[in-house]
Formats: structure tokens, C-alpha cells, sequence
């Protein structure tokens, strides 16, 4: 069996971070999306956007298929 990596998806919005979060935990991208988008906009504790842009400069890009 595969080892499971977390990697940025091919299968992105703006640069596949929660593609590949959903990828890596078999779920539909799109409830990834909608929770990471409440949990930014709703929560003053939840630091949205810094957030994704350091899993942008940390996760590794997928390879193409």
C-alpha cells in the first residue's frame, strides 16, 4: 500500500491547499472548501488566510498525472 502524502492538489480553486487536505482525508473538496471559508469568516480566533498562505509555501505540489 501507497504511503499517504499531504500535497497540494492538482484539482484547486486558488492554489489546491484544500484539494489536497481533502484528497489526503478522502472527502469531497467542496465540504473542505465551506468549512475552511466558515471557520475564516466566522471565527476571530481562526486565522484564516495566514493560515493558507503558509500551507501554500509548505505543502509540496502533487505530481501530475
Amino acid at each position: 500500500m501507497a504511503e499517504k502524502k499531504l500535497t497540494r492538489s492538482n484539482n484547486k480553486l486558488l492554489a489546491g491547499v484544500c484539494g489536497g487536505i481533502a484528497e489526503y482525508c478522502d472527502v469531497d473538496p467542496t465540504l473542505i472548501r465551506i468549512v475552511y471559508a466558515a471557520l475564516t469568516i466566522f471565527s476571530a480566533c481562526f486565522p484564516g488566510i495566514l493560515l493558507y498562505l503558509v500551507m501554500l509555501i509548505i505543502m509540496p505540489q502533487a505530481e501530475q498525472q
